[in-house]
């Protein structure tokens, strides 16, 4: 069954990045499995207005200002009469907000529910509970939780963080991992013949120069100071090692105040930020991909550098335990001394050649894929929208899945005001009251607008047109990024037609 789907969030192209490559590989193959997919996020420097990606994947980039990380400032109802016109533009039936940390994606949801459509969040991120940040995060996801129909998360540890920080049924939250593109990592030397992979490379001579790559943002809970720390010690431990480290953020000046200490120069080489599309030309330099992360819950990127044939080092927190098997990874404890250990280890092996660098692709190939994505998450949108049923969607949960007072079985949701209210009223003795205020404010401006601003005023928005799907998986992409296709003479005939009707 076609299903017509927002994906809303702040974090999207051009800005890099996990969840915005999550967004749009999973927004594509969503389309070529026939149902309608529109992306709402914020405007970025030179974009605003409504954009078109490949594929027919409409953007729209809304004017709101930006305050930390490329999050909005929390607007509450403003953003309202614009995400109701959208909407309605788009005829949307399913709302699919992408992370905690995005106002747009908590508001979208609110929004969302007022207004009788069915919502999914998917969460991204792991946080803890101590500190203030995490406390006021975590209130504002039971918030968004309290009234979603279905979540997903990326890992098994992102589900049992986010039941806890939300206080979900575990059969809310179901587990659908990242994916990548692997025609987009391919080693180099990779072949397409019989055999399918990489051609053999040599062992490592004791004099032989060791590349470790390090494609991040430099930000603090990505181990940027474990990072810092680190370097040093492994180039003084390693004669013939060398990095290369690509990304931005605040924690860059302290990379290159230690590369001026250590008067390392030649043996250290930052690129800055990089594009999504030059990070496989960037990997395929090196022979070990570094991962110093502080907390991660899935870690796309260590996916992609073992696709590209680099032997893993990374720190055993978070999600990253079930990335990769462990013959593509080395493990260390999110500690200086253990990562320099770690490092040492890994060039070991590889100088040994104990490790099978070249098989990688084809394994990483096999275990994800963006299609499967897709096919878990339509899952997800036949559960929540009735087209399965409660024992078919929710196995293992006994007869009809679980009871719960307010909220009837797991995932049905009432759109009923006062069934609403009593589940934001659960959410604490102060916070319950304030959230139950923010759903009547909401819903009071949703019928003024019905009335001040009907619905037969707002003009229904054309469709991209259909592509059959058999010519879609005949076609074969244009570009190496993912982001360009070969389109037919019809195809492109049919855009013009479009744009010139609009």
């Amino acid at each position: 069954m076609p299903y017509n789907i927002a994906m809303i969030s702040d974090f999207f192209f051009p800005q890099p990045g996990g969840v915005e490559s999550h967004i749009y590989q999973l927004s594509s193959k969503l389309i070529d499995r026939g149902h309608k997919v529109i992306v709402i996020t914020h405007a970025y420097a030179g974009r605003t207005g409504v954009r078109y990606l490949t594929n027919g994947l409409k953007v729209y980039h809304v004017p709101f200002f930006v305050v930390y990380r490329e999050t909005t400032f929390p607007t509450f109802f403003s953003f309202f009469p614009l995400f109701r016109n959208i909407v309605i533009r788009e005829q949307i039936e399913i709302v699919h907000g992408h992370g905690s940390l995005s106002n747009l994606c908590h508001e979208g949801i609110l929004h969302a529910r007022t207004m009788g459509l069915r919502t999914v969040f998917t969460d991204h991120s792991l946080f803890g509970f101590a500190d203030a940040g995490s406390i006021l995060t975590n209130k504002l996801l039971k918030f968004t939780l309290s009234d979603v129909d279905h979540c997903i998360c990326v890992s098994h540890t992102c589900k049992e963080n986010t039941v806890l920080r939300a206080s979900l049924d575990p059969l809310m939250v179901s587990v659908i991992p990242n994916a990548v593109v692997a025609e987009n990592f391919r080693p180099l030397g990779y072949s397409h013949d019989s055999q399918h992979r990489a051609a053999e490379k040599p062992r490592l001579g004791p004099d032989d120069t060791i590349t470790i790559v390090v494609i991040s943002r430099l930000f603090y809970n990505k181990g940027t100071d474990l990072l810092v720390a680190a370097i040093p010690r492994i180039l003084a431990a390693h004669p013939n090692v060398r990095f290369i480290i690509a990304g931005s953020g605040p924690k860059a000046i302290d990379l290159e105040q230690m590369i001026e200490r250590n008067v390392a120069q030649d043996r250290v080489l930052l690129l800055g930020p990089i594009r999504h599309e030059e990070v496989r030309d960037v990997m395929v330099q090196g022979h070990i991909y570094l991962h110093p992360s502080l907390t991660e819950a899935f870690g796309t990127v260590i996916v992609e550098a073992a696709s590209c044939g680099l032997y893993v080092v990374c720190t055993r927190v978070g999600g990253i335990p079930e990335v990769l098997p462990g013959h593509m990874t080395e493990f260390a404890k999110p500690e200086e001394d253990d990562i320099v250990a770690a490092t040492g280890r890994a060039i070991a092996a590889l100088r040994a050649g104990r490790v099978r660098t070249e098989l990688f692709h084809n394994q990483v190939k096999q275990m994800y894929s963006w299609t499967d994505v897709a096919e878990r998450t339509e899952r997800v949108y036949d559960g929540i929208s009735g087209v399965l049923s409660h024992d078919e969607f929710y196995q293992g949960a006994g007869a009809g899945g679980a009871w719960s007072a307010t909220r009837g079985r797991a995932g049905v949701q009432s759109f009923a005001l006062i069934e609403r209210l009593k589940r934001y009223y659960g959410c604490g003795i102060w916070a319950g009251k304030l959230f139950c205020l923010c759903v009547v404010i909401d819903y009071l401006l949703f019928v003024f607008l019905e009335i001040f601003a009907p619905r037969s005023r707002i003009d229904i928005a054309r469709n991209w047109p259909k592509k059959d799907r058999k010519e879609c998986r005949e076609r074969e992409p244009a570009s190496k990024d993912g982001l360009g296709r070969k389109r037919s003479s019809k195809h492109r005939r049919e855009k013009r037609e479009l744009r010139s009707e609009s």
